[in-house]
């Protein structure tokens, strides 16, 4: 990897995101000034269908563990999953200090608490507007407006010149909590000059701008008015501005607010506790108490957004709550859009409520859920304020990289001084070019219960084989002396057919099994691999051309 000064003795910036570019999700990026390297969020991401028994996917570390001591610090830009659900497992590899705002460390808290990692770690609260300075570099924030309260962005001051994080971001100019994006810091930042700006593309196929939080407020009043009967709504556990104006909500409309599911019950009391959330402490009941309560007075609030078939609301949908049930008449609000890729667990969960005679109203056809990233008229205002040199598009995926690299195109931007990647590429920036150099180790590790990168692909493949077309065992008892086939072979199949339905394949596969084995121990064949390899050849193509199935065949060789 290329380091150093230019000739003329000009440093150089180097960027490398982990994670976050073409992915939604698992955000995490190095900047990387001369000997000194800060890493900017550290996510995770939610694995996709064919992920089958993962529980999360984080990034590949191994270049940070590697050059471990040249980091500095991580920053923090906001208490999304995505941006700080990998750091449980980064921490016991990399300890620095940790910089975030106040509602970001308070929730990444309880997560290091739950992994016992909160006593070794060192966290550093900021603010918008904040100024520090980390080794040689020079690290200011600045608020922005996302789904989430204390949201920021970072400006990176070098003297290679100036890099600009934007993260995740929208332009709300009538916030919930009225904290509006510090556009002077970013003007200001502008005017010096931008060398590089990593900006956020998740919206950049929806056209205008944004809409409010605030127009949710507007609409949920209207809908807990003309309620008949219960409200049970489904938010984000993260969207603290979305929970403000649910209970603003109630209180309107005179209702009690009832909180349901772990992550929802703390992110409500980290959020009370520290003074983002405001809720009358009468206006709180307990889930129990509910049915002491009219039905009309009742709002229940839970998770379960996306379908998640152990979330709450799927558990009500599915009638195995331990505590609630949908009485026909209840109103579901889904104050939220499904991600890609869970939308056919989401519009399940809304069919069974149906079934269950509730009135469900969601995000796509309601108005009860805004975006928390800026569309296109919204990036382009970032990137006038900006002006930067070098563009790298970042989040969302590998086609909104596309659309924003197009769209910062007509405000200028030079088509070469735009960089779409890969995770694991090596960006290089000095103020005379910038230039991809190399690439370095980059992914996906997979969580699997305790388990932390023993679960690759291979084993993906197996899990999706057993799903699809299940498993063909073949036992036998080989005297490993005379070269006998002892017993055997005997067949066991599940998820593959129903056995009592399928006597006549089995016989017929026995048989075969049999021949290949006597033939192969008449020839002194005596190495057990070669055996079971030639089993699942032929097995493989007897089973395909009977049943046009391919079962994973596992044989089984009992040495005597």
């Amino acid at each position: 990897m290329r380091k150093g000064k230019e000739k003329g003795g000009r440093d150089k910036i180097q960027i490398i995101p982990l994670g976050g570019v073409g992915e939604i999700g698992k955000n995490m990026f190095v900047i990387q000034y001369n000997q000194e390297i800060i890493v900017i969020d550290a996510g995770l991401k939610f694995p996709e269908d064919e992920m089958l028994g993962v529980d999360m996917v984080i990034p590949d570390i191994t270049y940070l563990v590697e050059n471990k001591s040249k980091i500095k610090a991580i920053i923090l830009t906001h208490g999304h999953e995505d941006h700080i659900g990998a750091l449980p497992y980064v921490l016991p590899h990399i300890n620095v200090p940790i910089y975030g705002t106040r509602l970001t460390l308070g929730l990444l808290k309880i997560k290091l608490e739950e992994f016992g990692l909160l006593k070794q770690a060192s966290l550093h609260e900021i603010h918008g507007g904040d100024n520090i300075t980390i080794g040689s570099i020079n690290v200011s924030f600045f608020s922005t407006n996302h789904s989430i309260p204390d949201s920021v962005g970072v400006i990176l001051r070098t003297p290679a010149g100036n890099i600009v994080y934007t993260s995740d971001f929208k332009f709300d100019h009538t916030p919930v909590l009225g904290n509006i994006t510090q556009f002077d810091l970013l003007a200001d930042v502008g005017r010096e000059g931008v060398l590089v700006a990593l900006s956020d593309s998740t919206n950049a196929e929806r056209e205008g701008y944004t809409h409010s939080e605030k127009e949710v407020g507007e609409t949920l009043n209207d809908i807990f008015l003309s309620a008949e009967g219960r409200i049970i709504i489904v938010s984000f556990a993260s969207n603290v501005h979305r929970i403000q104006q649910i209970v603003n909500a109630a209180s309107f409309a005179g209702r009690k607010i009832a909180v349901d599911g772990w992550s929802m019950v703390n992110v409500v009391e980290i959020a009370r506790e520290l003074g983002y959330l405001h809720i009358p402490p009468e206006l709180m009941i307990d889930v129990d108490d509910v049915k002491k309560f009219p039905r009309e007075k009742i709002v229940v609030l839970t998770t379960g957004t996306q379908g998640e078939p152990l979330s709450a609301l799927a558990r009500l949908a599915n009638a195995n709550h331990r505590k609630l049930e949908i009485i026909p008449g209840d109103t579901v609000v889904i104050a939220a859009t499904p991600i890609p890729g869970n939308e056919k667990l989401v519009h399940r969960t809304i069919d069974n409520l149906f079934r269950r005679g509730a009135k469900v109203i969601y995000g796509g056809v309601s108005g009860v859920h805004v975006s928390g990233h800026g569309s296109r008229e919204e990036l382009k205002l970032m990137l006038n304020m900006l002006r930067p040199k070098y563009l790298i598009p970042v989040h969302g995926e590998y086609r909104h990289l596309i659309h924003h690299a197009a769209l910062a195109e007509t405000i200028g931007i030079p088509k070469d001084n735009i960089f779409i990647v890969e995770n694991g590429a090596v960006m290089e920036f000095s103020p005379s070019q910038g230039k991809v150099v190399s690439s370095v180790q980059a992914g996906a590790v997979f969580i699997d219960g305790l388990g932390i990168g023993d679960v690759g692909n291979i084993v993906l493949r197996d899990r999706k084989v057993l799903s699809e077309d299940g498993i063909f065992i073949v036992v036998m008892a080989i005297d490993s002396k005379e070269k006998e086939l002892l017993s055997g072979p005997d067949i066991v199949s599940r998820g593959f057919v129903y056995v009592k339905e399928s006597e006549e394949l089995l016989d017929e596969a026995r048989e075969i099994v049999s021949s290949v084995i006597t033939n192969l121990l008449s020839k002194k064949v005596s190495n057990w691999q070669v055996i079971k390899n030639s089993i699942k050849e032929s097995m493989g193509k007897f089973l395909w051309e009977k049943t046009g199935r391919k079962p994973m065949i596992l044989p089984i060789i009992m040495e005597i």
